[in-house]
């Protein structure tokens, strides 16, 4: 590995920081959490913690997860202070009403607009928020729209799987999430504590 090169080794530890010369303060960030692979909504939640660490005003809107799934990510999190609103009626391959899930899918969006536009949160997470983009069950742009002219104090987090190329194209950080072995593969169910 030359010194020049910021890529890295298994076999040598980096030589040079690989951060631009200058870097600066941003009044928020945008991230989006995306990909096939596990840990999407549980790295988003990891920020949480941290938002809440630092006094910030939190607040969750879950897309697809129902608020009677009794997740534990949920349950911390309002025991902690946050705004929590699972908003969704679960796994679509579940739903008896396919078309009542997409209209509470929008109404989840207005919720979620509505806290953007707000002020008042410090962080607001999105979690499964590409789900509702990529079945067209609201429009894109518009949400593109609201995450671009947000309140500059606003940090954002969105979270879920093939995230649209306009949403990656206005984050500030992108990471994809890559499967390489899922315990339910095995047939093994969802486990408390782990996965919810």
């Amino acid at each position: 590995m030359s010194n020049n090169d910021n890529t890295s080794s298994n076999e040598n530890p980096p030589e040079n920081d690989p951060r631009p010369k200058e870097l600066r303060t941003p009044k928020s960030l945008l991230l989006v959490h995306t990909g096939h692979g596990k840990g999407k909504s549980t790295s988003a939640f990891g920020v949480m913690i941290r938002g809440l660490a630092r006094d910030w005003k939190v607040g969750v809107v879950q897309f697809v997860k129902s608020g009677n799934w009794n997740v534990g990510e949920e349950k911390i999190g309002r025991q902690l202070g946050v705004d929590w609103f699972a908003l969704g009626e679960g796994f679509t391959w579940d739903s008896q009403n396919l078309e009542q899930d997409k209209k509470t899918g929008a109404a989840a969006w207005n919720k979620a607009d509505e806290l953007l536009k707000s002020g008042v949160y410090d962080l607001l997470i999105f979690d499964e928020l590409t789900y509702l983009l990529n079945w067209n069950w609201i429009e894109t742009q518009p949400v593109i729209d609201a995450l671009v002219t947000r309140p500059e104090h606003i940090n954002v987090v969105v979270t879920g799987r093939d995230a649209p190329q306009s949403l990656i194209d206005i984050a500030d950080t992108v990471t994809e999430m890559r499967n390489v072995k899922h315990a339910y593969e095995s047939g093994f169910k969802a486990k408390r504590g782990i996965d919810y």
